[in-house]
Formats: structure tokens, C-alpha cells, sequence
């Protein structure tokens, strides 16, 4: 660092942070190249200490070189705005309200002057009327020389709790996974429909499932849903394509065609692991048949209003699909003249691949329509809640959303978490970042439109990594993990635009909120009515290990026994994970298989300790009997919402996905499978809903949360 502090001065300024605690509550030193080059992702020059000078110069006085500042972010309890004006010069502030009509402002006398480029300029505050509607309004101020405009968010102090609802539970799923006889080897919107009406009928009130976010339309696919090309569109993946209406005007030839492609996509359900690529062509092929076919007058119209309201957002995802199925799925390959969407060649690619932008934006459409379906029936099921959506942490650095939305994305960095006591090297998640000044200067539009996405046909969303709206852990491109840096996010306004649009959507809100976690983030989130994440493996006391009781959980979480990134219930008991790991030898170094076992035992031990004293289960229980017994005492907890995953109630061992690894294990690919016999076998979603065991499972959750109200 540069020994006058500048360049920490200048770090702190645009929210780098030079030093951060790490799991083991220990400080760690950020190096100055790591520090450059954070800040050279945000525009911020800083490999000279004159560069360094300089850029600290603009930044103490950018605040004040505006007359406004971009976006002004008030709630009930958060109601001032600044304005800044040439010293003694007139200023008028008004609200021009977001539905249409004005709202005149009282400015308050200078608070405090600064000499700026010559210029003694004045700064005042303004209140905001406490009756301001809440929404996306603009604030006007007139300094006698011309207008200055700024985006001004009217926000709620909180999200929608439902407490009025009580304890209630739901199934988490990989939507993927939850295949039915209708399914073509992936489980779909319908199925995601089938499963939340059928769930709501036994007393369940929320379906839980994986992102649903875009892929790209070209082959190879990626298995992982937190790897999307975009998080403001859906999968097409997922659609069911004999629902679609268009499906009836198909000619003789068309059905025998699609009735083929549906018998091929039956045969695909067999199979033991999820193979997207011929799932893909099928899907794609039957897709463009049901394209060609005619569409009535006002079927036509509501695509073209459909069109029309996902506006230049829309339309620039389409035309990145089209583009990418002739260049590549990563956009930074193609030719230069085609990875801006402004520039002139991709005006005329729009133009030459119109029928291909269109069928995209049909897709969309599609998606929206089953969706809207899947929550429709979860209500019209008796789920009080319905779909809760998963928002991944990012999108691909070659994906639809970093081409449309590149001058807002921090490029030269991605995503990941420092090192911690589950992967001492870190992790890179490949992912970049949303840069936090853009996100000020567009209103927080990039943030926003990925809610409305989520939040459009949903009851809930579940925010994964949201320690990222306090900060996010950005590592500079070529370096490993551990050489990465936090940058801090403007979080209040962040909670604020979430609670405005969970608000509109009337949707519950859960925050991923495990691994290392910064001091007063929880709070937060809690002040803001999001719940925070309880897993049953993490709840533990730090001081000699002992598993909490059921009676200590928090009220304002999401519990549940596990996630998908570790062991399932039974794979916990039977040691699958520690099996699976050392095989793949992904153990760590230097750690031998009868250690990880004899740690294994031990966690077992204190586990059981914990239900017989909750008298759960008695001395000498089955394994049966103690992932019942785990479910029991996060049934009886205070948790507000308790997420069961429908593998758990099978007797899965096997977990979704296994951190670490890429092609050595089937992450992605496992689909719901009966484990309670000798071996495991794939299970349609047409047998789950009768197996015994998620019968009784269902029974005593039934009976341990009942509905009230």
C-alpha cells in the first residue's frame, strides 16, 4: 500500500476493502496488485500514485460535481434527500410521480458549502413527504439554469413476512429431478405444476425449487441451474411441449411427428442420470414443428404484447441466442463487430435473424405461461405460499445478460469465497459481478428486473449467496481464490428495492445466509422481514460442538435438514458423502479416510446425542428412524418455514451436487430415485405422491405443523 494511505483511502472510497476478517476471525491483508486490480474492474485507475492521487481527487468530489445524486432511495424511516446548487443561486425540487402528477418539495437552508472546480457550491435537504406512493419516481431540482433528474425508489421498511400463516412447511426439489410420465427425461413446468398441487392438498404451502434461469439454447448444455446465461429470462429447457396451445393446429403429419418425438422423450425417463443434449434436440425439434404451426388472432396478440412489455431487455436476449447458435454460446469469442448490442452489425444481425429473435421471444412467452400455471396450481391446490423461486448468485461471463448488460458488469474479475474451513483454497465460482456504482447510476434496474423475473409468478424467492447484497468476494482474473478481495454493495438501498418489489408481488423473501457471514448481516436482513437459512448440520454451538435444540432455531429462517450441496439425511448416516469423496479423492490433502470417518462417527454421535435428549428417538435407533427424527425436531422448532427435500423423504443418499468436482461425479444429473428398497431405482413423480414412505413423512409433518388461520 502506499505509505501515505491513498490508495486505502482511494480503496475505501469506491468500497474495496484493503483488509477483511476471515472464517477463523483473523485478519487478512490484502496485497496492493489485488487492490489495483479490483479497482481497475470498477474504472479506477490506480497503477501509478499520481493515477492514485488523481482518482481519489474525482472521488471525493463526484458527490458533488452532481447537482442530485443519480438514485435518492427513501422509506418510512429513511425520508431526506440532497440537492447541490451554485452558492446562492435559486433551487426549486419537485416529484414527478411515477403514475403521472408532480409533488412540490420544501428546501431547507444550505447544510454545508464546498469549493468545487472553482465554484462555491451549496448543499440542501429536502424532505419527502411520508404519503409519497410507494414505486419508481423521479426527483427534480431546478437551479434557474436547467433541470437535473434522478431516479427516486419509495420503499417499504420490510418485506412480506405472512406471519399471519404460522409455522408452515414445503417440499424442496431440482425441479429437473422431478420427472413424471409425461416428462421428456427432465422434469418441466408441468411437473413443477403437478407437484405443487398435489403438495398443497396434503398441507404443504411452498414448493422450493433450483433456478430456473436461462441456458443457452446451444449444445453442449450445462447441467448446473446456478451457471445461467441470463437471471431476467427462464429455461425453455424446462417447458412442456405438448401443453402448448399451439400444439392443436398442427396438420396429421405435425402430430404423428410430435407424438414420436413424445414416445422417444418417455423412453428418456428410464434412464438413471439426466442427459440434456438429446433431451435438448428433441425438445428443440419438436419446438420448431409447433413454431411453424399457425396461430389464432388472439393468441398472435398476446405475444406481441408480450413482445412488447419485455421491451429492449426481451429483445436483446433473443438476439443474443440467435447470434450465439451461429457464433458460440460465449460472446466474447465472436466477432468483434457483434459483441456490443448496440453496435451496427448486431442492428443488422437483428434484422437477418428476425424469424430466429422471434421464435426466442415465443419461448419466453411459452415460459411465462407455464410458469403462471405452475403457481396457479400451488394456489389453486391449497398452498398458501406456492412456488418460491431460487435467484442464483450470477450468470456466465459469456452469457446473454454479460453481453446485454457488459457496461454494468465488473469484467476482469468473477465471483467466489476466500478460503474457509470446508475448502482451505477457496472457491472461484466463475461468475462477474454486477458493479455496485453502475447499479446507482440505472436505479438498481439490473437487480430489479432479475426480481421481477423470479418474483413474476411466484410466491417467494430465495436470494442464494445474499451475503452479496452487503458485499461480494470479487478475485482478480488469472489469480487463485485466495488472492481476491471484498467489494462492498450499497445494501440499504438493495434491501430496499427488494422489500418494494416482494411488496408488489406480495412474495416472502430467504436469504442464503451460510458460510462466512459479516458481523451484523443477519440483523439486517431480519430488520428487513427476510428470512435467514438454518441448516440443521450448521446449527451447533461454537464453543465444544453440541447440536442446538429445536427449541433455540431463530423464528425468521428457512430450516431445513440439508441443501444440496451436502449429504442428504440418509447419505449422512450411511457415510456416502465420505465414501463418495475419498473414492474421487476429495478428501484433502494430507487427510486420510479413517480420520474424515472417525469425524464422521463423531458428528453422528453428537447428533444422536441431541434427538434422544429432544426424546425424539430412543437408544439403539435405525437410520429410518433418525432422518425421521431429524425432520421431527425442525417440525417442533420456532423456524417460521421448514423445508423438506423430497430425496430426503425417499432415502436418497446421494446428494445433488458434490462442491469441488466437475465431471468425477453426476452433479446435476441425479434424478429422484427410491432408495428405501435394496437399490435404488428412478422414481416418476406419478409414484412419489403415493410411496409410504413420503406418506408418512407427510403425515407427521401434517400433524407437527398444522394450517392455522
Amino acid at each position: 500500500m502506499h505509505p501515505d494511505g491513498s490508495l486505502r483511502r482511494l480503496a475505501a472510497a469506491h468500497g474495496v476493502m484493503t483488509e477483511y476478517e476471515n472464517w477463523a476471525h483473523e485478519p487478512v491483508e490484502v496485497s496492493t496488485a489485488t487492490v489495483v486490480a479490483t479497482l481497475r474492474a470498477l474504472g479506477v485507475d490506480a497503477s501509478r500514485p499520481a493515477a492514485v492521487s488523481d482518482a481519489l481527487s474525482a472521488a471525493e468530489l463526484a458527490p458533488w460535481r452532481r447537482a442530485v445524486s443519480p438514485t435518492v432511495v427513501v422509506t418510512p424511516t429513511r425520508r431526506t434527500a440532497e440537492v447541490n446548487v451554485r452558492e446562492g443561486a435559486p433551487v426549486a425540487v419537485r416529484i414527478a410521480l411515477e403514475d403521472g402528477g408532480d409533488r412540490e418539495l420544501a428546501v431547507g437552508p444550505a447544510s454545508a458549502t464546498r469549493d468545487v472546480d472553482g465554484t462555491t457550491v451549496a448543499r440542501h435537504t429536502v424532505e419527502v413527504p411520508p404519503d409519497l406512493p410507494l414505486g419508481y419516481h423521479t426527483l427534480v431540482s431546478d437551479d434557474g439554469e436547467g433541470e437535473h433528474h434522478a431516479a427516486l425508489v419509495c420503499a417499504p421498511d420490510t418485506c412480506p413476512t405472512r406471519a399471519e400463516l404460522g409455522r408452515v412447511w414445503g417440499w424442496t426439489v431440482q425441479l429437473y429431478a422431478a420427472r413424471s410420465r409425461d416428462s421428456w427425461g427432465l422434469g418441466d413446468y408441468a411437473d413443477l405444476a403437478a407437484l405443487a398441487g398435489w403438495s398443497g392438498g396434503t398441507g404443504a404451502d411452498f414448493v422450493l425449487c433450483n433456478p430456473l434461469h436461462a441456458a443457452a439454447p446451444t449444445l453442449p448444455q450445462v447441467d448446473s441451474p446456478y451457471s445461467p446465461v441470463s437471471r431476467r429470462f427462464h429455461s425453455a429447457a424446462y417447458l412442456r411441449v405438448p401443453d402448448v396451445p399451439e400444439v392443436a393446429r398442427l396438420d396429421a403429419a405435425g402430430r404423428a411427428r410430435l407424438a414420436r418425438l413424445a414416445e422417444a422423450g418417455a423412453a428418456a425417463n428410464r434412464s438413471d442420470r439426466i442427459e440434456r443434449d438429446p433431451i435438448a434436440r428433441m425438445q428443440r425439434e419438436a419446438l420448431e414443428l409447433v413454431w411453424a404451426a399457425s396461430r389464432t388472432a388472439e393468441r398472435q396478440a398476446e405475444l406481441a404484447a408480450f413482445a412488447e412489455r419485455g421491451g429492449r431487455a426481451l429483445q436483446d436476449f433473443a438476439v443474443w441466442c440467435a447470434l450465439a447458435e451461429q457464433n458460440g454460446s460465449d460472446w466474447r469469442s465472436w466477432p468483434v463487430e457483434l459483441r456490443h448490442p448496440r453496435s451496427p452489425a448486431v442492428d443488422r444481425a437483428r434484422a437477418d435473424l428476425a424469424d430466429t429473435v422471434d421464435f426466442h421471444v415465443w419461448l419466453q412467452w411459452l415460459c411465462d405461461e407455464q410458469l403462471a400455471a405452475a403457481q396457479r396450481a400451488a394456489l389453486d391446490g391449497g398452498q398458501r405460499i406456492g412456488v418460491i423461486h431460487d435467484l442464483a448468485v450470477g450468470a456466465t461471463p459469456g452469457g446473454a445478460d454479460a453481453w446485454a448488460l457488459q457496461d454494468d458488469i465488473a469484467l476482469g474479475v468473477s465471483v467466489g469465497a476466500p478460503p474457509d474451513s470446508f475448502n482451505q483454497r477457496g472457491q472461484d465460482w466463475a461468475l462477474p459481478p454486477l458493479r455496485p456504482d453502475r447499479l446507482v447510476e440505472n436505479a438498481f434496474a439490473p437487480f430489479r428486473d432479475m426480481l421481477r423475473a423470479v418474483l413474476r409468478h411466484s410466491g417467494g424467492v430465495r436470494i442464494d449467496h445474499a451475503m452479496g447484497l452487503f458485499r461480494l468476494y470479487w478475485i482478480p482474473e488469472g489469480c487463485p481464490p485466495a488472492e481476491g478481495t471484498y467489494v462492498r454493495y450499497p445494501a440499504s438501498d438493495l434491501l430496499a428495492v427488494l422489500a418494494l418489489e416482494a411488496t408488489r408481488a406480495g412474495a416472502l423473501v430467504v436469504a442464503e445466509d451460510l458460510g462466512t457471514v459479516e458481523d451484523g448481516v443477519p440483523e439486517a436482513l431480519s430488520s428487513y422481514g427476510v428470512h435467514g437459512s438454518a441448516v440443521l448440520w450448521f446449527e451447533r454451538s461454537e464453543d465444544d460442538g453440541t447440536f442446538n435444540a429445536g427449541a433455540d432455531y431463530r423464528p425468521d429462517v428457512l430450516a431445513s435438514v440439508t441443501t444440496h450441496d451436502l449429504p442428504t439425511a440418509a447419505g449422512f448416516w450411511t457415510g456416502e458423502a465420505t465414501r463418495v469423496r475419498a473414492e474421487l479423492g476429495q478428501l484433502g490433502a494430507g487427510r486420510t479416510v479413517a480420520e474424515q470417518e472417525a469425524d464422521d462417527e463423531e458428528e453422528r454421535r453428537a447428533l444422536v446425542v441431541r434427538l434422544e435428549a429432544e426424546g425424539l428417538v430412543a437408544p439403539g435407533a435405525g437410520d429410518e428412524e433418525l432422518v425421521t427424527a431429524m425432520h421431527l425436531l425442525l417440525a417442533r422448532s420456532p423456524a417460521r418455514l421448514l423445508g423438506v427435500a423430497l430425496p430426503d423423504a425417499l432415502g436418497e443418499v446421494r446428494q445433488p451436487n458434490l462442491p469441488g468436482t466437475q465431471d468425477e461425479y453426476p452433479n446435476w444429473r441425479l434424478p429422484l430415485a427410491d432408495a428405501t428398497g435394496d437399490e435404488p431405482r428412478p422414481i416418476l413423480l406419478d409414484e412419489v405422491v403415493a410411496h409410504p414412505a413420503v406418506r408418512r413423512l407427510v403425515e407427521l409433518l401434517r400433524a407437527e405443523r398444522p394450517r392455522s388461520g
